[in-house]
């Protein structure tokens, strides 16, 4: 068809399996085009893993701009363009430049939690979509003990294709028990925060989880 040896023939899969393949792989490959601090063009291959090609081939897909970050160099039109868009500012945080994001499920009308208190589900199965996706892009999620009391969330990826992110749970007081499902599973690793009066002595664990201690006193 006229592209470069190496590069992989899209056309098979669905524009939406496509292009979150090339968001996970930028998101991998932040790190290491950024410390390369040079401008370069990547196409997705075979192995959806970011080649470098010359700038104008055919199948190039993004761009890395060092100080900026990666940008979208396909058509608007381009069926993958737009979820592309949506993920590709997460996918440029680097060590030096990390981003912290702030997801907030609601429903149409302002509510997070329905009448009786319930907040699974207030949004939709499009909005858990995309909750799931963000994880895959982000190094760690940071919840604390009401959600973990009132949802269990497992915190994982399992939506998506893409690694499930570093588990934090913060818990001052330490209020919740072990039976929840973060504390119970192998999925992903997970740190439960708490106050450091609150540890016995040689403890380091909370079930499977890392135990982490901070200082607190009469005011938190």
């Amino acid at each position: 068809m006229g592209h470069q040896a190496g590069m992989v023939d899209h056309g098979h899969e669905r524009p939406t399996d496509a292009a979150w393949n090339a968001v996970v792989a930028a998101a991998r490959a932040a790190a290491r085009v950024a410390r390369a601090g040079q401008l370069a063009t990547f196409a997705l291959a075979p192995d959806c893993q970011l080649q470098p090609v010359p700038p104008g081939h055919p199948d190039a897909l993004l761009a890395w701009r060092p100080g900026e970050g990666w940008e979208l160099i396909i058509a608007a039109d381009d069926p993958r363009h737009a979820l592309i868009d949506l993920y590709l500012p997460v996918c440029s945080s680097t060590a030096s430049r990390p981003i912290t994001v702030g997801h907030l499920g609601q429903s149409l009308d302002g509510f997070i939690a329905t009448d009786s208190g319930d907040s699974q589900y207030v949004t939709g199965q499009d909005n858990i979509l995309h909750l799931h996706r963000m994880r895959a892009l982000c190094d760690a999620i940071v919840v604390g003990a009401g959600t973990v009391a009132a949802d269990d969330p497992k915190l994982t990826t399992r939506l998506v294709a893409g690694p499930s992110p570093l588990r934090v749970v913060l818990d001052p007081a330490r209020r919740l028990a072990e039976h929840y499902r973060v504390f119970c599973d192998r999925s992903a690793e997970t740190l439960y925060v708490c106050g450091r009066s609150l540890v016995r002595p040689g403890e380091s664990h909370f079930g499977l989880a890392t135990l982490v201690t901070v200082d607190d006193g009469p005011d938190g």
